[in-house]
């Protein structure tokens, strides 16, 4: 995109290669270097608007193509004011990502996604959020204060390694599925290869697939030969726009496409439920208390067509949500976060309603893990939504606030004494979070 529009010199063009470098000294550097062409910040200018805003992007810290550098030059590329990390069970990408936000001018939250148990509320035994297992779901905490990032990535460290154990379970189960061919997976050579598990961030089963495809890749190479081994040998059916990306021997998001076709098809023959690493949801909610961060339920909602293709047509949550609500607001949750691309309009009103009802702080995030996803959210642009704009920027204000004081946080005791009502609250934030990101009303 930038090539067609900017003439980049050779050494630009290494240094946007270099993003995604081993090194995060590399990576920022290669940043800083980039930002010295007057045409990239002048396009970025151009490009830049204020319903621009992404608060769940998924880093190399979790499963995705990107560095935390690598992943702020996606957005400055597209034109974000504002960009929030968002990774499973890892913040450690955090520091690297508010680092690049600086040099870019970019304002930017700390976040992180996990799987917790529900198995003790009202909710025990039910489909919530997660495709593959009931009694789990996705939880989000957004803007995690700097100072508690160690405290946060020390918290769920055990948890990394307990999920590592599976991990290798899984990678097993995979093997005997393979038995019959000239395939083997090793764990650690081609699955925490590729992942940042030494750097404190987490091994998910995107990356198990992905250690897959590259070795299907590497025995059937591409096209029609992998097509059918895919097809008659493991019995997966294969969509026609799918095939169409698994023919074109140009795609250079083959394996990403392979993978979300494997995620949607071929989980579910190799899949270990989740027990110990999944964290008691109200132990966690207790847990944030103590970081200052704003714990939020990532609703889902029923899927029909999955936009990143990697989920099957299924029931979740629609069909008790007063249930789901109440509780969330029993335990004690801040937020709910949506992503207004992924739902009908009629989903995200009953969504929005029952949020205003239970005064739960409304957050707005398009998951990115994949190349093929846009880091634009287009529906942010209809005044019905305008107020996820401004909790983003009241993301960034509560925890700018937060960072210096607890007690400063958009949900602790003071404020919400101060400022009972959320909307109230998020007016006041959004307005330093605003004053940080140099942006005028």
């Amino acid at each position: 995109m930038i090539k067609n529009k900017i003439n980049l010199s050779e050494l630009e063009i290494e240094n946007i290669e270099n993003l995604n470098y081993r090194e995060k000294e590399v990576r920022l550097n290669s940043l800083k270097l980039l930002l010295r062409n007057d045409d990239l910040i002048s396009l970025y200018n151009e490009k830049k608007k204020y319903f621009l805003v992404n608060n769940h992007i998924h880093t190399k810290y979790s499963f995705s193509p990107y560095s935390p550098t690598k992943a702020i030059w996606m957005a400055y590329n597209t034109g974000l004011t504002t960009a929030g990390i968002m990774d499973h069970e890892s913040v450690m990408g955090g520091l690297e990502f508010k680092q690049a936000g600086k040099i870019t001018g970019i304002a930017t939250t700390t976040g992180m996604e996990f799987r917790a148990d529900f198995s003790d509320t009202k909710l025990n035994n039910r489909k919530i959020n997660h495709p593959d297992q009931n009694s789990i779901a996705y939880i989000a905490i957004h803007g995690i204060p700097e100072s508690k990032i160690v405290l946060v990535d020390e918290y769920f460290e055990k948890y990394r390694k307990i999920r590592n154990q599976r991990n290798r379970e899984m990678v097993d189960n995979i093997n005997t599925l393979l038995k019959d061919f000239s395939i083997k997976l090793d764990f650690d050579k081609d699955i925490l290869s590729v992942s940042n598990y030494y750097e404190k961030g987490t091994v998910t089963e995107r990356h198990i697939l992905y250690g897959l495809v590259e070795s299907l890749v590497k025995n059937y190479g591409r096209g029609v030969t992998l097509i059918n081994f895919l097809k008659n040998d493991f019995g997966i059916e294969i969509s026609p726009k799918v095939k169409k990306y698994i023919l074109d021997n140009s795609n250079k998001n083959y394996k990403y496409d392979i993978l979300g076709l494997l995620k949607s098809e071929l989980l579910e023959k190799f899949y270990i439920d989740a027990k110990e690493e999944c964290p008691n949801i109200k132990d966690v909610i207790s847990f944030n208390k103590k970081i200052g961060g704003i714990i939020a339920y990532a609703y889902l909602g029923d899927v029909n067509d999955s936009v990143t293709g990697d989920k099957k047509s299924q029931k979740f949550e629609d069909d008790y949500l007063e249930l789901l609500f109440e509780e969330l607001k029993n335990l004690g949750f801040d937020a709910i976060t949506y992503m207004p691309s992924r739902n009908t309009l009629e989903q995200l009103n009953r969504i929005r309603h029952l949020a205003n009802r239970y005064n739960l702080f409304q957050i707005s995030g398009e998951d990115i893990n994949s190349p093929r996803q846009s880091f634009i959210c287009k529906e942010l642009e209809r005044p019905e939504f305008f107020n996820l704009i401004e909790s983003t920027w009241a993301l960034i204000g509560h925890e700018y606030e937060a960072n210096k004081s607890l007690d400063r946080g958009m949900f602790s005791d003071l404020i919400k004494n101060k400022y009972p009502n959320i909307n109230e609250r998020v007016e006041f934030f959004a307005k330093i979070g605003k004053e940080i990101g140099g942006v005028k009303d």
